[in-house]
Parts: C-alpha cells; structure tokens; sequence
C-alpha cells in the first residue's frame, strides 16, 4: 500500500503529483547471512550446475577469503570485482563486507580500456579477477592467489587480488558507501554511484515481504553482474535462506531455454530484464514451471501478462541512484491485466516520488513532468561531488520525509490514484535494452580509434519497440579509413553489450542545427531515406526466413545472406527472437551458441536445412 500526501485542496481541484512509500523498515545485510549460516548450515546457499555449496560453505569461502585479504584491505577500501555468477562472486561480496570495504562489481569482462579508464579515475584497493583478463598496468603489479574451488569463479584461469597503486588524484569511495555501481556518463567516463548498507537492507526487506522469499525457495542469479540487480538477486536470497541458482549463458539468447532451465533447477523466484521478459510474455507460458514471482525492470513494459501466466508478475523500476528499484506494479496471476503497456506503478517503502515541471515545482495528477525521488531509498550520491550538486538537489519546500530528491531526467505522470506511468526520456539518455546510455560515452569509445575523427550516436525506434544505436563516422583524412566491424570490435573492448551501436555508417562531415550542434534528427534522416543496391533475399526458404527475420530484428534493409548476425548488430535479444521465429516456422529449435558460431546467415539456414527432414537428404 502506499499513502498519499494530505494536502489541502479546494473541492474540484487536483492534488498535485507527489506519493510516498510506506514507511521503510531498517534491516541488517552482512548480519542476516551470517545468522541463516549458523542457523541452518547445510542448507543450500548457491547452486551451479552440479556443484551445490551450501551455507556453511559459503561462510567459510568467505571468510577464508576475507583473511586472505585483511592485511591489504580495509574498511572504506574499495575493490573492482571482475567475476562471473559464481561462488566465488557470493564468496568475495560477503568477505568484502565483513572487512568494511566497498564492493565494485564489474563483470568478468568489463573490457580491458573500460576497466583501464576505471582504475585510472577510481581509488581501488584491489582487482578480484582472473589474471588472465587484467589491464595491463596491472599484470605487472603485486598479485595475490585466492584460495578458491576451481571452476567457482565464472572464469577458467586463475583468480588473484591485484594490488597496483592508486593514480593521483583518483576519487575514492564515500563514507558508509556498502557497493558502487557504474552508470553511463555524459562525458564520455562512467558515473560512480554509491550506495549505503541502510538503503540496501530497506530493500532487500521490502523484496523479500513482496516474494516471500525464504528457505526451500530458488532464486535466479541471472542479471549482469556490472548492473545493480544482481546485488539483489544476490543479497535478498543469501539473507533469507534461500538458494541462488546460477543461470547457465545460453538462457540470456533463448527464452525457450530459459524456462527449460527454470523447470529443470526448480526456480520459484526469478528477475529479468525487461528486453527478456517480452519474447517470453509474448508465447503462451510454459507448463510446469514453479515459479511464483517474476520482478521485470531495466525497460519499459510495453505488454501485460496474460491470463495463462501462473506467476505474479511485478513490473518494476527504478535508477542506481535510488537503490534498484523505486516503484512497482504488481499484477496477479490468472487475470485479465489488458493490452495497454503496464504502469511503473506505486512507491516501495520508505520512497518519496515527485513530479515536477522545469523549475522543480510539483505538477497537478494526470500531467507529464519529470519524476523526482527522494526518501530513504537514495543512493549517498556520486563519488563526483559536482555531478552530486548537480542531480542531489533540494526538495521543494512542503514535501515531507526528505530533504534532497534525485532528478532522474524521465517524463513520467501520476494518475489521481498515484499509480505512475513512464512517457520516456527528458534528455539525451536512451535506454537500451534496459540499460542506460549516454550517446557520449558511445561516441567517446568510437573516438579512441585513432582513424575516427569525430563520431555521432543517434538513436531510433527498433522492431518491436526496441531502442537501436546508430553511429555515425567521420574517418580521419590521414590514416587508412577503417571498416564498420573493425570499429564495433573496438568498441566492445570499451561498452556493455546494450551501448554497442546496431549499424555503422560512415559520412564525410555532420549537419548541424540552430544552436551548431550536431543534428541528430537530421543523420537520422538522411538514414532513412537511403536504400541499399537490392541486397540478395536468399536462394533456399530458409535463408529468405532468416534474412527477413534479420532485416526486420535489426533494421537492417540491406542484410543479406553472407552478412554475420553479430556484426550486423544482432544482440542477445534480437537471437532470441530468430530463434522464435525458426521455432514458429519450421518447428526447429536452435540454440543460440549454433547462432552465434555461424559465420554467416547463409550458415544460419543451412543449420535450419539440416535439421528438416524434407531437406536432409540434398
């Protein structure tokens, strides 16, 4: 339930557009693991794949680890986790935890330029990695072995702590900071936001009333690491005697294998990002499954669950900046929810939410203005103290229950009810397949190539009502001009997957607009009106599916068969659609590792031909 401001209104007037959360209730994290460890010790804490570790187990990896380290690492120190879902991953946060120390985690492959401008701005204490996969400034510094099961850390190589000294004038971590998170920056380097273990427990509390999540259930550890819901995936189970499952990568491209693997490890609560949750909700709902609750975030929801759906289904949203989630829509199973997008819904306790016009003033219910958050759900704010001034800002006079509110640049509207509905994006953010993405940072990334004078990244609406990146490249005039997938390679080493443009096209100079900026709308444009040479549909059925499927998934008119999926801008959701769409057509089902190997999309559909008994025998 939520409550509303009481505020004086004439009769026929409207209240004006701020909710509150109930009140928050505090809780404990580090402690709440540590009591289910001593209070049921055998029971399973993570499961990855035929390897069960369970409390005890994972108590003791932890503080095995956490003495391992405890000479070089302190509290308020931070340290860069570059690992996989694994043990080791649960393992370390929990050490860290327990030595004080901030948690940074960044994934087992954040990118060796990405993690290079990471340790270059930021005071890390330590790297937890696979050696193997360090930048090089630090493959030469101190490395300490960690006393891990083989095979627990998401990587095969060793992992080490390494230790190389802090750059002058690199920002350390906030005062009471539990973890940091990176979002994209507008100028081109990551934001590092700083979260406290009050606003965390307040969380996982809430989470874990909403799931009842509790001992005997599964919990999916699926999220990215380097995005802040794993940190609930990973806390709210590991506080609640719970198990966590490590979802195997192929779920990421295939839905069809995603709920085959839920069926199979008996997952009873589960997370995805929004871009997953859509080809799922889009297919009549598997039998079978046990799974009661299913929270959607990253994106907005563009379809409700149907009534064949057996889970509850929580949409929900919510910046780093204010602790994972800020809002929730919760709909039942076995009801008709309708066919509009689902609203973002009410506050989660302790969360005060405005929305308000340019000057920051509230506007009456039922008008668009950008959504505000304040509360006890707040981040402490960002390491950058002018970029915290900058957003951190104070709360309009009369607003109880807070003093400082974070402008999250979205336009959104409050119904009379106080149910919130998300219109879009105020500034130049995009979201991409649930992640947040600053145009900058994209062209930044292109920009490092020594060949790419200046680039600009525009965004479009996708298929389905995806989001797609475009870039768009001025080569430099002294140096052999590079090729679209020479530069999207580059670009990997330096972005999440979701900030990796679709299409690359390159252009001799850039329109500018009024103000001499680059006019996005018009290279958008000019994009849409060129047609490509009559690009080949394909010789075989097949290959004419899988082409037109592509043209249609990726906007891409000018696919054809000798085109690979990967560099044409094919994603992890643009798979998992092909791979529907086969199934749809011939009945056929794909995997995406099969996808991903074929060198072409010719080599696509002949692993269609393979597989249909009408062709096997040419």
């Amino acid at each position: 339930m939520t409550t509303l401001d009481d505020h004086p209104t004439a009769p026929g007037t409207t209240l004006p557009s701020i909710g509150h959360g109930e009140p928050h209730r505090d809780a404990p994290v580090l402690a709440l693991f540590t009591d289910w460890a001593r209070r049921t010790p055998d029971a399973p804490a993570l499961i990855d794949g035929e390897t069960t570790f369970s409390y005890a187990d994972l108590n003791h990896l932890a503080d095995t680890l956490a003495d391992t380290l405890r000479d070089k690492v302190g509290p308020g120190d931070m340290v860069g986790l570059c690992l996989g879902h694994s043990a080791t991953l649960a393992a370390a946060a929990i050490a860290i935890a327990r030595l004080g120390a901030v948690t940074l985690p960044l994934g087992p492959r954040p990118g060796e330029r990405r993690l290079q401008a990471v340790t270059e701005n930021l005071r890390l204490a330590c790297l937890i990695g696979d050696a193997e996969l360090l930048p090089p400034a630090h493959r030469t510094a101190e490395h300490l072995p960690l006393p891990v099961p083989h095979g627990s850390a998401g990587t095969a190589g060793t992992v080490v702590a390494v230790f190389a000294p802090a750059p002058d004038g690199a920002t350390g971590a906030l005062d009471g900071t539990h973890y940091v998170v990176l979002t994209s920056g507008s100028t081109g380097t990551p934001k590092a936001v700083a979260v406290g273990e009050p606003s965390l427990g307040a969380l996982l509390h809430w989470y874990r009333d909403l799931t009842g999540l509790g001992p005997g259930d599964r919990h999916s550890l699926l999220i990215g690491v380097a995005f802040d819901p794993y940190l609930m995936e990973l806390w709210a189970t590991l506080t609640s005697g719970a198990a966590l499952s490590v979802a195997p990568e192929m779920v990421r491209w295939d839905s069809n294998a995603l709920t085959d693997w839920w069926r199979a490890a008996g997952i009873t609560v589960a997370v995805l990002p929004t871009p997953l949750a859509e080809p799922l909700l889009d297919h009549p709902w598997p039998a079978g499954l046990g799974l009661r609750h299913l929270t959607i975030g990253g994106d907005r929801l563009r379809r409700a669950p149907g009534p064949d759906v057996t889970a509850t289904v929580h949409n929900a949203y919510g910046p780093a900046e204010a602790t994972v989630v800020t809002t929730v829509h919760t709909m039942a199973p076995g009801a008709d929810h309708g066919t509009e997008a689902p609203p973002i819904g009410l506050p989660v306790p302790g969360a005060v939410l405005l929305v308000t016009d340019a000057y920051g003033r509230p506007v009456p219910r039922g008008t668009t203005g950008e959504l505000r958050i304040g509360g006890h759900c707040l981040a402490l704010g960002y390491l950058d103290p002018e970029l915290t001034a900058q957003r951190f800002v104070a709360a309009p006079d009369g607003v109880k229950d807070t003093d400082r509110v974070y402008r999250t640049g979205d336009r959104v509207l409050m119904r009379p009810d106080g149910v919130l509905e998300f219109h879009g994006r105020l500034d130049d953010q995009v979201k991409v397949s649930g992640v947040r993405i600053e145009p900058a940072e994209v062209e930044g990334a292109f920009e490092r190539d020594p060949r790419v004078r200046r680039a600009a990244v525009a965004a479009r609406p996708g298929p389905g009502g995806s989001v797609q990146l475009l870039a768009f490249v001025q080569p430099s005039p002294d140096s052999t001009p590079p090729t679209g997938p020479e530069l999207l390679a580059r670009a990997r080493t330096w972005l999440p997957e979701q900030a990796v443009p679709a299409i690359v096209r390159f252009v001799d100079s850039f329109p500018l607009d009024a103000n001499g900026k680059v006019d996005r709308a018009a290279l958008l444009a000019t994009e849409q009106t060129a047609r490509p040479d009559s690009p080949e549909d394909g010789t075989t059925p097949a290959e004419q599916l899988v082409v037109r499927v592509c043209r249609e998934l990726l906007g891409r008119a000018d696919l054809g068969p000798q085109d690979n999926f990967r560099d044409a801008g094919g994603t992890s959701l643009a798979a998992a659609r092909l791979l529907a769409a086969i199934e749809d057509e011939y009945g056929i089902r794909l995997r995406a590792p099969q996808l991903l190997r074929s060198p072409d999309l010719r080599g696509v559909a002949q692993l269609i031909d393979d597989r249909r008994p009408d062709t096997a025998h040419h």
